[in-house]
């Protein structure tokens, strides 16, 4: 089963460029994984009294152009596959009936108490929801930045903090392309994320980031220097 839902880019959501930021580029993915599950009757309203909730581990997106405010984008998007305690949903994004990207997200539920993964797909609620359709998004393995270009600091503070009690997942790479943002305008940008461990209030957390030629890595540590997030985004079609 596929689902479909479009809206309206806000000014307050584009860039000196005119074109949607990453992150919140992101924030609309993750919108839209929480409204499908909402539908579907297994997301944060229903998981949460449970004392369970959806986390977001990897996402991978390719977009080969970004839309500016005031322009309607489509989310088209489905379940691949629930395995392994691991979810895994899609997309296609539209302008229009035009392609202008894709994307493969990877979700977990983590026991709020915890603070654990668990499994919980034995649930009836989670039977005849998968579509099953795989999307050939290959998962980029990142390295960590050894050598960094440069190091910038983010403390974790109260707009930060989501519903689940720690740092958003949009906040990280709002947090990382502050530090550092490659010039990808008017090409083909691809990004990939990886989250490993949650960053709480309070926490000051360094950004290390490399530029490398066709793009920048980064590695964001919290104070223990324990990795919470890695991230690249990669110019596919570079000058």
């Amino acid at each position: 089963m596929k689902y479909n839902y479009e809206y309206e880019i806000k000014y307050q959501e584009v860039d000196g460029q005119k074109k949607l930021r990453l992150y919140n580029l992101e924030n609309y993915l993750l919108e839209v994984a929480g409204t499908v599950a909402d539908d579907l009757g297994f997301g944060i309203k229903v998981l949460h009294p449970m004392g369970i909730t959806w986390i977001l581990t990897h996402l991978s997106v390719i977009m080969y152009e970004l839309p500016t405010h005031c322009e309607k984008i489509r989310f088209e998007t489905w379940i691949e596959s629930n395995l392994h305690m691991l979810s895994t949903r899609d997309y296609r994004i539209y302008s229009g009936d035009k392609l202008i990207g894709i994307c493969k997200s990877v979700w977990a539920v983590l026991d709020l108490q915890k603070r654990e993964i668990v499994n919980c797909f034995d649930l009836p609620i989670f039977h005849d929801c998968v579509d099953g359709e795989f999307l050939n998004i290959d998962r980029l393995r990142m390295s960590a930045v050894t050598n960094p270009t440069g190091v910038a600091t983010h403390k974790i503070v109260y707009s930060d903090i989501d519903y689940n009690g720690h740092c958003n997942s949009c906040r990280y790479l709002q947090a990382m392309t502050d530090a550092y943002l490659p010039d990808y305008y008017g090409k083909t940008v691809r990004l990939d994320i990886n989250y490993t461990k949650e960053a709480m209030l309070g926490e000051t957390t360094e950004i290390h980031y490399q530029v490398l030629p066709d793009g920048v890595q980064y590695q964001q540590k919290n104070e223990g220097a324990q990795t919470c997030c890695s991230c690249k985004i990669t110019i596919l079609d570079p000058a």
